[in-house]
């Protein structure tokens, strides 16, 4: 076992700025000095920094160049918590190398994607420091938390200051089983419905004097789980209905509720919009002639980047560096890229393995660190000479 010291020097670049990034235990919406640190180093790149600081989240939009075409590099500092320190090999927040993989929380979601984009923009500039376009960081501490404060209100901010973003890459780990094999080409969008159903509590023994909720709902939950949304298209798989949680009961046995609670969510692709999913689980329910409340939270809309330079540029930095060509995919959760894409901005996502992101014992392969930054610097290449 191979642990860290203070003594970076040692290290390549990008594996010392991870370990120093790991250090800061940045559970959300705590940054713990990460953004200092990378403005830090972007400052003395040329970026012009600016911090904003939105309720309990700190966000930094950093660019370099102004006028220009703008490439925007997106991500976040903060990390889950850790879960029960007494099941990690190593403490989550001391980063440590055993075999070749970097251990603590955040290497992989997503602080090793933070170094490596920092250190392949200093590279970058130090061989071509005229550019045909701007460069940007646009980082926040609000991803895994509730995604208030975060990219949504900096995205505002640009916005309302007529700031474009033409081209963004999102560090998130998009990869499964070697670094590069996927590239996260868009998300499906994220609908959530709080659902009461109202009956009339009373005795079980008395059923001609109780509405049982539960009961009632049944027929309607069958059918809104059997209903087929939409077929998806060539980039999405069909929307899919889940419901997450049901809860009823007063905790006696021989008492019929007076109400059914459930959380439901949809992942939808492009086939479909928000508003015509809303509108069959509403006629679903009146079909079933229930007494009901639902309210609805969008978490986020589906976006596509299906071609362009942005694409062209990231399958061939993968194939350039790894000599194989990427999958352009759209599955998993969502990420911030939904923020960022209705602005007409391409989005890509490209990232390390995701297999141990917020799982005990998260780790980054030391060489994916590596070869995460040479992609990186070979998008820049293109993209911005």
């Amino acid at each position: 076992m191979t642990s860290f010291t203070p003594v970076e020097t040692t290290m390549s670049p990008v594996v010392a700025l991870t370990a120093d990034l790991i250090r800061r235990a940045s559970v959300t919406p705590a940054d713990e000095g990460c953004q200092q640190l990378m403005a830090e180093r972007l400052s003395k790149l040329g970026f012009q920094i600016e911090s904003m600081f939105f309720e309990d989240t700190l966000n930094l939009w950093a660019r370099r160049g102004q006028g220009k075409p703008l490439f925007c590099f997106a991500g976040h500092t903060d990390v889950v918590p850790t879960g029960p320190l007494e099941q990690w090999h190593t403490p989550p927040f001391e980063p440590t190398i055993i075999d070749g993989m970097m251990y603590g929380r955040g290497t992989a979601d997503m602080k090793g994607s933070l170094a490596a984009m920092i250190v392949a923009t200093e590279r970058f500039l130090a061989k071509k420091p005229e550019l045909t376009g701007d460069i940007a960081f646009l980082i926040t501490s609000d991803e895994e938390g509730p995604f208030i404060n975060g990219t949504k209100r900096v995205i505002e901010v640009l916005e309302a200051r007529q700031e474009k973003i033409r081209w963004c890459l999102v560090g998130e780990p998009s990869s499964t089983k070697v670094v590069g094999d996927v590239i996260k080409n868009g998300r499906r969008g994220s609908l959530t419905g709080y659902l009461t159903i109202r009956g009339v509590q009373g005795h079980v023994a008395y059923p001609h004097l109780v509405k049982n909720p539960i009961h009632l709902a049944a027929p309607a939950l069958a059918e809104l789980s059997q209903q087929v949304w939409d077929h998806g298209n060539a980039f999405f798989p069909a929307t899919s209905f889940q419901i997450s949680n049901i809860h009823a009961g007063t905790g006696a046995t021989n008492v019929v509720p007076g109400e059914m609670t459930l959380t439901f969510n949809f992942r939808y692709s492009t086939e479909v919009t928000a508003e015509q999913l809303q509108q069959q689980v509403l006629a679903i329910l009146d079909k079933h002639q229930l007494s009901y409340q639902l309210d609805w939270v969008l978490n986020g809309l589906p976006f596509l980047t299906d071609s362009g330079a942005l694409v062209a540029a990231a399958v061939n930095a993968v194939e350039q560096i790894q000599g194989f060509t990427p999958s352009l995919e759209t599955s998993g959760g969502t990420s911030d890229g939904r923020f960022i894409a209705p602005t007409g901005a391409q989005v890509l996502e490209l990232g390390p393995c995701n297999g141990t992101i917020h799982k005990i014992n998260e780790c980054v392969s030391i060489a994916d660190l590596e070869l995460l930054t040479d992609m990186y610097e070979a998008i820049l290449n293109e993209m911005l000479c």
